[in-house]
């Protein structure tokens, strides 16, 4: 045992300044850590959202935004896609054959635009002036619809209206069907908008 006094002062000091780099430490840490969650701006500008649609039921529709923009995510009952096919006719683009690149994945090229037939996910954006069309899903007579209707969506700005696959019907203002995002399952129940599997 040595008999040499402490330096009560020295000790302050290297505690002080261990005390002092552990708080550095930390507040360094938290900003590097925090890069690793998406930013507001990396949301804004693409960034993968990822929706549990276990609750939606057949005829429901829930909305998300990706890129700034409303992604609808419907849940078509059988009569609303039994209805597709017989729509054809009356649509400019019932193949999704305008614009596929930047309209329609590939594996959304089908009579339900979707990759399972029940689940319909479009940008809810009217491709006229860029309004957002409203739900118009009750079939019949209707102000500003058909006597036929059989469900879909109008437009209230200049009347475009949409079938349940968000395909655009003749003679109307909207140039193109509804863009179909990015989109895929994770599981029966977890969908992602904005990643595929080629991305």
């Amino acid at each position: 045992m040595s008999d040499t006094p402490i330096d009560s002062s020295k000790r302050t000091w290297i505690i002080t300044s261990a005390c002092a780099g552990a708080v550095g430490g930390v507040a360094t840490a938290v900003p590097f850590v925090s890069t690793f969650q998406p930013s507001e701006r990396a949301k804004a500008a693409g960034a993968a959202v990822e929706v549990d649609i276990s609750a939606l039921k057949p005829g429901e529709k829930v909305t998300v935004e990706w890129r700034g923009k409303p992604v609808w995510i419907i849940k078509r009952t059988p009569e609303q896609l039994a209805e597709l096919p017989k729509l054809d006719g009356q649509l400019a683009d019932p193949k999704s054959e305008r614009k596929p690149s930047e309209l329609t994945p590939e594996y959304a090229r089908n009579e339900a635009r979707s990759i399972k037939p029940e689940i319909f996910v479009g940008v809810g954006i009217c491709s006229h002036l860029g309004c957002s069309p409203s739900d118009k899903f009750q079939t019949g007579a209707q102000p500003s619809l058909p006597d036929d209707w059989k469900g879909g969506f109008l437009c209230p700005c200049h009347g475009s209206t949409f079938d349940m696959a968000g395909r655009v019907f003749k003679n109307k203002p909207a140039p193109d069907n509804l863009e179909v995002p990015p989109h895929m399952y994770l599981s029966d129940t977890r969908l992602v908008i904005g990643e595929d599997k080629k991305a």
